[in-house]
């Protein structure tokens, strides 16, 4: 037995928010097609960043997380609408949605800004970096077909190295350092974990279209995060949403956060954790910060430091090493 659950019963065979049960969720896939998505997710949520850098020259942080996934549920029901598909009506459907809005958005995107106001970047790139293990070691336990192998943990502690060497030796000082808050440590950590049990509950649960689930997830995630915004500005006596003057480029930074880094990100997400499982999802913990030093290197002129190549090649030496030995594998029925 494979241990995914069933499509939505109650949406019948006929509902077009369901897939049929081909190999999407019983065989696990890491062709040419599933790592081609695995370098669009890299660029959607690694020039998230750069975004939310620029989005932040105007509004407040809880706007910026707010609009993003409100902006990135409208997009999708509008996109749900058009292609005319039907909500889920099962209970447990909706349950799983909530889950996975509070494991994969909001709960993670809060703790990460707390955490954020008292580590250096750096640390919470490493920090990060921890998610990929989780998913390593839940999966073998969770997953058919991803058991933990001493080749694939070899090459996931490879990619772990090659993100502290490119956050830098600072960064991991820091981990030890008086001005890096243990709680803060610990929130980051905590947010790593969500990420890492959202993808083993998203690769076991129901069979939808990832429009639909995508759709679902995003809203449920910017109505929570939006009445949290809401709340604290009744409670301060003002929205709080910008902090300066709205500028273009901040706005359009917002929409294409929210459209493109959230939004159709979203999508690819539950795509590929479904296609591929959530270990080889996993592997963007490693890229994404690779595309992040670049991106900004690029667009806003940062000095790319040398140690970024050799963390580069390390890197990719890792994600090589980890998923080498599963070409032409089948997960156990």
């Amino acid at each position: 037995m494979s241990g995914h659950k069933p499509a939505d019963p109650a949406a019948g065979p006929a509902s077009p928010s369901a897939v049929p049960q081909s190999p999407v969720h019983g065989v696990l896939r890491q062709g040419p097609a599933e790592w081609g998505l695995l370098v669009t997710l890299v660029a959607l949520w690694g020039s998230s960043f750069l975004l939310v850098r620029l989005a932040l020259d105007s509004f407040t942080p809880v706007t910026v997380t707010a609009g993003r996934l409100l902006i990135g549920a409208g997009v999708l029901l509008l996109l749900f609408v058009l292609t005319r598909r039907r909500p889920p009506r099962s209970l447990r459907v909706w349950l799983f949605f909530l889950v996975m809005a509070l494991l994969g958005n909001a709960l993670p995107f809060f703790l990460i800004a707390w955490g954020q106001r008292s580590i250096p970047s750096g640390l919470t790139g490493i920090l990060m970096a921890v998610m990929p293990l989780v998913v390593l070691l839940l999966a073998h336990f969770l997953v058919a077909g991803e058991r933990l192998t001493p080749r694939r943990l070899a090459g996931f502690a490879l990619g772990f190295i090659g993100v502290v060497v490119l956050t830098g030796p600072e960064a991991a000082a820091a981990m030890v350092g008086r001005e890096a808050s243990f709680a803060a440590q610990l929130a980051v950590l905590g947010a790593a974990l969500c990420y890492g049990v959202a993808a083993v509950i998203a690769r076991r649960g129901p069979v939808l279209h990832p429009v639909v689930t995508a759709g679902a997830v995003l809203s449920i995630a910017g109505i929570v995060v939006g009445g949290f915004l809401l709340l604290a500005g009744l409670r301060d006596g003002s929205a709080g949403v910008v902090h300066s003057p709205v500028a273009v480029v901040p706005t359009l930074a917002l929409l294409a956060l929210g459209a493109l880094s959230t939004g159709l990100a979203t999508v690819v997400y539950f795509s590929l954790v479904a296609r591929a499982g959530p270990t080889f999802l996993s592997l963007i913990n490693y890229l994404i910060p690779v595309w992040a030093v670049v991106l900004g290197s690029l667009a806003l002129g940062e000095r790319l430091p040398g140690r970024a190549f050799a963390a580069l090649g390390l890197i990719l030496g890792g994600v090589v090493l980890a998923r080498w030995q599963f070409r032409g594998r089948r997960a156990s029925a």
